[in-house]
């Protein structure tokens, strides 16, 4: 059960994840950062980083791939920068609010195996 939660825009941030599109390296600056309690407690919230789609491109896909491929097994294996964890939305704008708490849950549930 999700307690609290509370987002930032990341922009302006610096927050940037490398990432290869091909083999050109490249910069992804998610859209928004989450921090969510799953149940951990204030000191142990879920960060949830949270990239809204419309159109999905390759350099997307890419970004997913490292996301949940790389970075977030990554930092998470660190255990130094609290609990991460990624969601793409690729639903049209109204279909968001329906299913971000969905979205959340299956992310919070999926990091706390």
């Amino acid at each position: 059960m999700l307690l609290d939660e509370c987002g930032f825009k990341n922009q302006g941030l610096g927050f940037e994840v490398p990432y290869l599109l091909g083999s050109t390296p490249k910069k992804y600056l998610p859209d928004f950062i989450v921090r969510v309690d799953g149940g951990h407690g204030e000191y142990d919230l879920l960060n949830l980083v949270v990239e809204i789609k419309g159109y999905r491109g390759e350099d997307a896909k890419d970004k997913a791939n490292t996301m949940d491929a790389y970075w977030v097994p990554g930092v998470n294996n660190l255990g130094t920068f609290g609990r991460w964890a990624f969601a793409e939305f690729k639903e049209s704008v109204y279909a968001i609010g329906a299913n971000f708490d969905a979205l959340i849950e299956r992310a919070v549930a999926r990091r706390q195996r």
